[in-house]
């Protein structure tokens, strides 16, 4: 079972709170057996705007796409800015339209039988927003959404701790990060001995 995490980070380098909240989901997906890749960084690539799979010269997307439709779980990972998922994962969702026109003589997009989750982390309101937003968007282009998808933590509303600074996880954090892991592999290891018909 593979995993492909991609931090949506608006940061192109550098630490960050989303890939602190992966990395805690990747220990509970190995705890599983499964293989989690080596995360993408979006926002250190040149995702250009638009809703095909490939904008030209110089887009970085055909690259990341490969490695989303190799892997059987995908962990998009966001901050929450503004009270919602921010642009860059917006960005990756939006370059996932494209999925729509290609199909198989199965109407089936390319995203068929491959489960998604979410990482959130935020300093104010907003992750179950988010979620929302990512899951819906997910499911609109192919992706199947397990039980308890997203482990999330929001800190004090006008706070300066981010969750990277923290000194341990956070209990409910940890407990639902097994959850998602465990959730997301069984769900997948199911899709991949019978997806679906189409």
């Amino acid at each position: 079972m593979l995993v492909q995490p991609i931090n949506c980070t608006l940061k192109a380098s550098g630490e960050s709170s989303t890939d602190a909240m992966i990395a805690v989901m990747a220990k509970e997906f190995e705890a599983k057996g499964a293989t989690v890749a080596e995360t993408v960084r979006a926002a250190a690539f040149d995702i250009k705007p638009g809703v095909t799979s490939d904008e030209g010269d110089g887009d970085d997307w055909p690259h990341i796409r490969e490695k989303i439709l190799a892997a059987d779980i995908l962990v998009l990972g966001t901050p929450i800015w503004m009270g919602s998922a921010g642009s860059v994962a917006k960005r990756v969702m939006e370059r996932m339209d494209a999925f729509i026109e290609e199909t198989d003589e199965q109407g089936r997009m390319p995203s068929y039988g491959k489960v998604a989750v979410a990482a959130i982390v935020g300093n104010e309101d907003g992750a179950h927003f988010a979620s929302a937003q990512i899951f819906q968007a997910l499911n609109d282009v192919g992706w199947t959404i397990p039980a308890i998808a997203a482990c999330y933590w929001v800190g004090e509303a006008m706070g300066s701790t981010d969750f990277k600074d923290l000194d341990a996880t956070p209990e409910m954090v940890a407990k639902t990060a097994k959850m998602v892991a465990s959730n997301a592999t069984h769900l997948a290891t199911l899709l991949k001995a019978d997806t679906y018909p189409g």
